[in-house]
């Protein structure tokens, strides 16, 4: 393999820029040309594709966000359109493609290996919601992020003495919530594998109320419900102030932890490793520690466990 190309898709996360910089000069030791695309499927689709060297990735390892930038592209879907995308890699002559993103993007991946594409995928998304790996690319960042926001949150919540509702990042996957809440003392952590009942929330809050206690932290997934309803039936009932924060998009960005910038790393270097062995329709990840990769088929097949262990810990300490 003589030329790859790399693309990152969907939502941006910490460590993307790591996982660019292994690509590139995994490629570049391996005297592969390497093809930065721009703006994700949407760039490959244009044609927003630009060579990368050595100093294309100079100073980005402990950036967030991505330097090939990203976006939404839904029309990927359609087998035409992925068509052409192929053809504009061959124009270019890009024999293999790394994709940085989530299921979304692999789902792409998978459609232009059909194609004669050699593609391999790496896990970046801040809410850990791939059943193939144990950690995303972001995650560990943005849980850093929330337990941040939340401590912040606690020194103002217990002044007032006010009941604290924060809303994070996770449709489908509540781990972001679980162990921000947990790291963050949250008295109640709401989470979309989980059935709540908002009886035994404001049961907790008034228990609390009774004991004397200075605040309460209600962390919920985004997947759950609506901050602001909730913090509204929790102060009608109790009494208590009661405040809503959403976090928002503030999770996405920051500079990446370590834990996240190795990981990226690993993962990138392997992925030009596969592409080197004629491996295409694969996706990179962490199982206990070590790397390893699965058919992309198989891997979105994969459902994510939760941990009901670390969920019970968090309940048994509130």
């Amino acid at each position: 393999m003589k030329k790859i190309g790399i693309l990152t898709s969907g939502g941006d996360a910490p460590g993307m820029n790591a996982a660019i910089r292994a690509v590139v000069r995994t490629a570049l030791v391996n005297n592969m040309e390497v093809m930065g695309i721009y703006k994700g499927y949407l760039g490959l689709f244009e044609g927003e594709i630009l060579p990368m060297d050595r100093s294309s990735v100079s100073d980005i390892v402990q950036k967030g966000g991505t330097i090939l930038k990203t976006a939404r592209f839904p029309e990927f879907a359609d087998p035409k359109v992925r068509e052409k995308a192929a053809q504009v890699l061959r124009v270019y002559g890009i024999e293999g493609l790394v994709v940085i993103g989530g299921d979304g993007s692999f789902k792409g991946a998978k459609g232009l290996s059909d194609l004669g594409i050699k593609t391999i995928g790496i896990p970046g998304t801040i809410d850990n919601d791939m059943g193939y790996t144990d950690r995303t690319i972001g995650f560990d960042t943005a849980q850093n992020t929330v337990i941040d926001a939340i401590n912040k949150i606690r020194d103002t919540s217990s002044s007032h003495q006010r009941v604290s509702v924060v809303e994070v990042m996770g449709r489908d996957c509540g781990d972001l919530a679980l162990y921000a809440g947990l790291a963050g003392g949250a008295t109640t952590i709401l989470v979309p594998e989980k059935k709540y009942s908002k009886e035994e929330i404001l049961k907790t809050v008034m228990e609390g109320k009774r004991h004397k206690k200075h605040h309460n932290l209600v962390v919920i997934a985004e997947g759950v419900g609506n901050a602001d309803e909730i913090a509204k039936e929790i102060e009608d009932v109790s009494g208590i102030e009661t405040r809503a924060t959403v976090l928002g998009h503030i999770q996405r960005g920051g500079m990446p932890t370590a834990y996240d910038r190795i990981l990226a790393t690993r993962l990138g270097h392997r992925a030009v490793e596969l592409l080197m062995e004629g491996k295409s329709g694969r996706v990179v990840g962490t199982v206990r520690g070590d790397i390893v990769d699965y058919d992309i088929n198989e891997a979105l097949k994969m459902e994510r466990p939760f941990n009901e262990k670390l969920y019970q810990i968090a309940m048994d300490l509130v």
